[in-house]
């Protein structure tokens, strides 16, 4: 079938394999040109690997240290006329580069916050790997089902008071003001339960008690904070709330012995949670630009390339004055978010060419589903079925 790019809402319902695939290679082959760290760990557990800072996580591990790696995903292979999910190819095409470079990479596909699925990766690391020796947690699901069958579900709110601001709408790109609604207190905890520590510490518990992990272990979970131009709907927000719960599940980890527990608060970048942020993704817009224009910009591969080598397995973990590894470093420099801002300040449907890198934006959005690669004839028949060969 020919496959071309369907966006529905915040998503796109299609993907293509060999765009996918040519992606996945560009970013081992820039992980392959670094200098690597000699510290690094051999056994990586990552959950949520299947894209965007997950996937770039699980290549630097493997292309960075040569570390054996299992995925936990929640993906779709094909099925009829339908494409599978750009996770699910991803994937497929990792494992494929990972057993021609003689790397192990094995990976259990279902839902992450399950018993289920935490027993199944035990069960496989235990078989396989002994004990892992760094478990990177980086889900970004909209709802959890937690183990007594209660389901809670995210959402994208301020907390206390409306907020309004600029927002984008890129059907038509066009800019217009928006009022974010105040979440409840019941919302407010739901998110908390989805995004917070809850489950990065079952996990970290769950292999504990298997003795699965090794003692010392080093274990990371992803934040941002951002500018004030988003912190009402970010830091302040509802999904601020749930990522101050991450940043006191860490400490709690930490303080318990045996694993050294982390937050990386990365840079704004297209993801498919992103991506459905009011005001971020105008934000992100002009970020990109003005990042660009001063050749700081950096997307997820050299964001967790750089972690990896440069930040959490140096010769000493280099964080901030709380213990964060701070990725947003380029980000947040002074020259970058006060041009940032002074072009907020101006910007109207009218100048976005001039003051937004609105094609940047649109092009990593693509790329997330495999369009847009190099090399890649997206007219031709493509066979929608590829195999993951660990499941």
């Amino acid at each position: 079938m020919i496959i071309k790019p369907k966006v529905r809402g915040f998503i796109c319902t299609t993907a293509h394999p060999d765009g996918c695939k040519a992606i996945v290679k560009e970013q081992i082959d820039h992980v392959k040109a670094q200098n690597h760290t000699a510290t690094g760990p051999k056994k990586v557990l990552i959950i949520g690997a299947s894209m965007g800072y997950g996937l770039a996580t699980r290549i630097s591990a493997a292309y960075s240290s040569g570390a054996a790696t299992i995925g936990v995903i929640f993906d779709k292979p094909a099925s009829g006329s339908r494409t599978a999910t750009a996770g699910w190819y991803n994937t497929a095409a990792f494992e494929q580069f990972a057993a021609e470079d003689g790397l192990y990479a094995k990976t259990i596909n279902g839902d992450a916050y399950s018993e289920e699925i935490k027993k199944q990766t035990i069960d496989l690391i235990k078989k396989d790997l002994g004990k892992v020796d760094c478990v990177i947690y980086s889900l970004a699901a909209p709802r959890r089902t937690t183990a007594d069958g209660t389901q809670y579900t995210s959402v994208l709110k301020t907390v206390g008071q409306p907020y309004t601001n600029k927002t984008i709408n890129l059907k038509d790109n066009t800019v217009s003001d928006i009022t974010v609604e105040p979440a409840t207190d019941e919302e407010i905890n739901a998110t908390i339960k989805v995004m917070g520590g809850e489950d990065w510490k079952d996990w970290i518990d769950a292999l504990k008690a298997a003795d699965a992990i090794e003692d010392n272990a080093v274990t990371a979970a992803y934040s941002y904070i951002g500018p004030d131009i988003t912190h009402p709907m970010y830091a302040d927000g509802s999904i601020g709330k749930a990522k101050d719960h991450l940043f006191e599940t860490a400490k709690q980890m930490t303080a318990e012995g045996s694993v050294k527990a982390y937050i990386s608060v990365n840079k704004a970048l297209v993801t498919q949670s992103s991506a459905a942020i009011p005001i971020v993704p105008l934000y992100i817009s002009i970020l990109y630009k003005v990042m660009k224009e001063k050749n700081v910009h950096e997307g997820c591969i050299e964001q967790m390339c750089r972690m990896w080598n440069e930040k959490l397995f140096a010769s000493e973990p280099v964080t901030d004055d709380e213990g964060r590894i701070r990725m947003d470093d380029l980000e947040m420099q002074d020259d970058i978010q006060s041009s940032v801002h002074e072009l907020w300040k101006e910007i109207t449907t009218d100048n976005l060419d001039t003051h937004a890198d609105l094609e940047g934006y649109h092009k990593d959005f693509y790329r997330l589903f495999g369009f847009g690669a190099d090399g890649i004839d997206y007219e031709s028949d493509t066979d929608q079925n590829r195999t993951i060969n660990s499941l």
